[in-house]
């Protein structure tokens, strides 16, 4: 199930949201100008690194890692589905945000994605990707249009791809199950030679739902969604 739209017009432009595909595609194109041997020494020497920031949570050096590791990515595949899913949902979360609101907490969601998977797996393995704060993004657009419809692309029998509009309670609730059941499946795996940050999907999750929770206590719902009897 491939989500490939949302059914929730933007009011205006999502300036946010384009200039963090804009930028990561920039930043992948630097990627691809290096060997693997000069990407290695960056992620070690630059990138979250889980065992030392389990270490060292709270300092300059730590923060700037998480920052540049939200705009790395360890492959095209990688790339186009992180932003593939950041152009579907963050359009209209940062349309209810505002974009300098919703910069920020993309930014922050990614914070809390990487302490997440650092809580589960302290280990000495590199986190890159935008898919923490990208998890933000799907959890508080799960808030804020739980009643909204979302375009998917299901492929029967590996060959007939089908489009149908689902619930996003539906499409979000189920990838997130996913990450969990996935997540606790992989506590008892090797992640040494790396793997997906399910943990990190988790916690950018649930951050994402508890800020959008918290922040439509005071402003309210989206216009689209208030409904008068």
């Amino acid at each position: 199930m491939l989500p490939i739209n949302t059914l929730v017009p933007t009011r205006k432009p999502a300036y946010a949201t384009y200039g963090l595909i804009v930028l990561n595609l920039i930043v992948y194109v630097w990627q691809l100008t290096q060997s693997a041997a000069q990407l290695n020494g960056f992620y070690v020497n630059y990138a979250a690194v889980m065992c030392k920031v389990a270490a060292n949570p709270i300092s300059v050096d730590t923060t700037a890692d998480i920052l540049r590791s939200m705009f790395l990515h360890g492959g095209w595949e990688h790339l186009v589905g992180n932003m593939g899913f950041l152009w579907i949902f963050g359009r209209n979360a940062e349309n209810y945000f505002g974009s300098k609101r919703f910069l920020v907490l993309y930014l922050f969601w990614g914070f809390v994605a990487a302490y997440a998977q650092t809580i589960a797996t302290p280990q000495c393995i590199v986190g890159i990707g935008a898919s923490g704060a990208i998890a933000g993004v799907l959890g508080s657009y799960l808030v804020l249009y739980p009643g909204s419809r979302v375009r998917v692309m299901i492929i029967f029998l590996g060959f007939f791809p089908r489009t149908f509009d689902i619930s996003a309670l539906i499409v979000l609730g189920y990838w997130f199950v996913l990450q969990l059941f996935n997540g606790v499946l992989s506590l008892g795996a090797n992640t040494i030679g790396g793997g997906i940050g399910f943990f990190a999907h988790i916690g950018g999750f649930i951050g994402g739902l508890v800020i959008a929770f918290i922040y439509m206590m005071f402003k309210g719902p989206p216009e689209r969604y208030i409904y008068i009897d």
